[in-house]
């Protein structure tokens, strides 16, 4: 806690004018330009490594970068909650579902969720149990990877198929106002990889990737 206190004190006296400025125009309204649905792994900074400014990024981070299911009879409203004010009151234009390496939501579900004791965390990584079947399938993005890390993979793309199915995104697709986009960071590296469906792999985000990301943007 003395670091994060000590943090506020530092960004209240080094706080730019230009910064001020930004603040207080935000404080009238927000105009993000993305959703992310990030993990809430301390490791994992979205505004960090996107060198995004506040208000740049709508953020929702939850263990494992997990969406739930649209069905209107689960429980689970958050995220939920989340899409439709990004769609419908921020009209964002683009939603991410970001994973990354080493993630302890992935390596629970590999240990067997099972043994687990009746529990809040047991119960949310249960919307992870379809990524853990596609990889026990066989299915594997890149080999070269360790086991934790290919499944952490596979559930990206896992979670943006649950996110398609949501009314609103179905909406937006159809229409072609949305784009969904699969991030993964390598923690150590530490390096972006984006999912590119031509070659069904992720692949990191260099200046000839950011060409190809560019060239899709309208």
């Amino acid at each position: 806690m003395k670091k994060l206190i000590q943090g506020i004190v530092d960004f209240q006296t080094k706080l730019t004018k230009e910064k001020q400025t930004l603040f207080s125009k935000l404080a009238k309204e927000q105009q993000p330009d993305a959703l992310m649905i990030a993990c809430a792994d301390s490791r994992v900074v979205p505004n960090l490594f996107a060198s995004t400014d506040p208000g740049d990024l709508f953020v929702v981070r939850n263990v494992g970068n997990l969406v739930p299911s649209s069905d209107k009879n689960d429980q689970e409203t958050s995220v939920g909650a989340a899409l439709e004010f990004s769609l419908l009151s921020l009209n964002v234009s683009d939603i991410i579902i970001c994973g990354h390496s080493e993630c302890g939501a992935m390596q629970a579900l590999l240990d067997d969720l099972e043994s687990l004791s009746p529990s809040h965390l047991k119960s949310w990584l249960q919307y992870g149990l379809p990524s853990l079947e596609e990889y026990q399938k066989g299915l594997s993005l890149d080999p070269s990877l360790s086991p934790l890390n290919q499944l952490s993979q596979i559930n990206v793309l896992k979670q943006i198929e649950h996110l398609s199915h949501y009314p609103d995104v179905c909406k937006r697709l159809e229409s072609q106002t949305l784009r969904l986009h699969g991030w993964w960071f390598d923690i150590a590296a530490p390096q972006v990889y984006s999912y590119e469906e031509e070659w069904n792999k992720f692949v990191p985000i260099d200046e000839a990737e950011a060409t190809r990301l560019f060239a899709r943007l309208p």
